[in-house]
């Protein structure tokens, strides 16, 4: 099952705009900064790999991470 919403393919993003999307994403829950370049590094390998998705959520305006499904 999809996630609701839109999925924001990483491609049709800025290099900038991409970091800054996944950076909101790791420290909403209050990661530090100095552990968030980790995970932000994690997620950029993910979103390459395919392993995971941007989506973003209509509701509550926020962009997601989520794990990609095969169709």
């Amino acid at each position: 099952m999809e996630p609701s919403g839109i999925r924001i393919p990483p491609d049709q993003l800025t290099p900038q705009t991409l970091r800054n999307v996944i950076e909101e994403f790791v420290t909403r829950d209050g990661t530090e900064l100095s552990e968030a370049e980790a995970k932000i590094e994690e997620v950029l390998i993910l979103l390459e790999r395919g392993a995971v998705e941007l989506w973003f959520d209509e509701t509550t305006h926020t962009t997601n991470v989520v794990v990609a499904h095969p169709d």
